[in-house]
């Protein structure tokens, strides 16, 4: 028998997916996925006066985010990715960055509203709450079957060559927008109608971006396994320096600056869009 066919085979065996459980990995999507739950479990218990439990669930959000960057570069540096493990790490995103925020957004934006005034237009609010934040959650798990299924996908204003993007603001930041505007706070619960309608047009905002095709930064672009410039060490010392002293303020300027980012990168690919230029004008000389 010749060696062609042998190779052959072991090519198809090296290449046939990983269905098993990778321990490692899968510790931090159920870590993540742990997150998600209490952060329903605290947007759930939050009231205007125990206001706490909503800054626990932005807290839990904003952790899970760290776990879910961890699960899928400690699969790729160890080399255990599987399909059971991305499986499991969509199901716990839908969990944790489009059910847990959903809650958090309506308990703490609409539902907290005081029983006061018109009540028929509070009401209305809670309702148009209510529609808008299962909204957010619905563009979030679109977006997340959006990435499962693309192939190479690219966005509609393309950035430099070679460098990696997201197609569309991912879920977790997503949820993390809903997060940091939560902690900015300190889970302090909007008190005033048209504070609720202005939370409702950001919603909006934010689930528009996870379902565009707009190009934002990825951070997976980043190869751990390469040298870096010290420069680097240094940044990173300085953001979880500030994060420690200041997380209400950073967090939510961290998660505006990466919303900012793509709408700046769409607007300036829409104004630097070349132009097709008419045709030259014939001569009428060459009709006589």
């Amino acid at each position: 028998m010749s060696d062609y066919p042998q190779t052959r085979d072991a090519v198809v065996v090296r290449r046939r997916p990983r269905k098993g459980l990778y321990l490692l990995p899968s510790m931090f999507t159920a870590g993540n996925m742990a997150l998600g739950f209490y952060a329903i479990a605290q947007a759930i218990q939050g009231t205007a006066s125990d206001f706490w439990h909503f800054d626990q669930a932005a807290k839990a959000i904003g952790i899970a985010i760290v776990f879910d960057f961890f699960d899928g570069g400690v699969a790729r540096l160890t080399n255990t990715a599987s399909d059971f493990g991305r499986e499991l790490d969509s199901l716990a995103d839908v969990i944790t960055f489009g059910v847990a925020p959903a809650v958090l957004a309506w308990m703490w934006g609409f539902r907290m509203l005081p029983m006061d005034g018109n009540l028929d237009w509070r009401t209305h609010v809670i309702k148009i709450g209510a529609v808008i934040t299962f909204a957010f959650m619905l563009s979030g798990a679109s977006r997340l079957a959006r990435f499962n299924i693309a192939v190479n996908p690219q966005p509609s204003n393309p950035g430099r060559p070679g460098r990696k993007y997201f197609v569309g603001m991912p879920i977790p930041a997503g949820a993390g927008a809903i997060a940091a505007m939560v902690h900015l706070v300190q889970g302090n619960p909007l008190q005033v109608w048209w504070l609720s309608i202005g939370w409702a047009v950001y919603l909006s905002v934010v689930a528009f971006l996870m379902v565009s095709t707009w190009r934002f930064f990825s951070l997976k672009g980043i190869n751990f396994r390469q040298p870096q410039n010290f420069r680097w060490l240094i940044v990173i010392g300085i953001v979880i320096g500030l994060i420690w002293l200041a997380s209400e303020y950073v967090l939510f300027g961290l998660a505006l600056v990466y919303i900012l980012s793509g709408v700046i990168a769409r607007l300036s690919f829409v104004f630097r869009r070349p132009t097709v230029p008419p045709p030259p004008p014939q001569d009428e000389a060459s009709h006589a």
